[in-house]
């Protein structure tokens, strides 16, 4: 269950950066969550909660934005939306380039 460790980690940053803004309490997160990043947003969130508990963000909002993956090809140079295995839609060879999404990144945080 690797979304423990992702929201543990996001958590220590969150209640870190909280801190240095001199906030009483973070209300909100809000999470950029790639396609490809094989995160399952039920453990995803379960496991935010669990880490919040007895930090500044305990109780806090969890928004998930999901991010299609980008991908652009080796042979025509198109940049398209696809899964890992998909073909490109110009060219129809298998020769994309995953550039992103496939990670879990911290795009905001609310404080009090």
């Amino acid at each position: 269950m690797h979304e423990l460790s992702l929201c543990l980690n996001a958590v220590e940053i969150i209640t870190q950066q909280a801190r240095r803004s001199g906030a009483q309490r973070v209300t909100g997160v809000w999470l950029e969550v790639g396609a490809l990043a094989c995160v399952e947003e039920s453990a995803l969130r379960f496991s935010f909660d669990m880490a919040c508990r007895e930090t500044l963000a305990q109780g806090c909002q969890l928004h998930i934005i999901h991010i299609p993956a980008q991908a652009w090809c080796w042979n025509c140079s198109a940049q398209v939306v696809a899964t890992r295995y998909d073909e490109c839609p110009q060219c129809h060879l298998p020769t994309l380039h995953i550039e992103r999404s496939d990670g879990v990144q911290i795009k905001s945080i609310e404080v009090e």
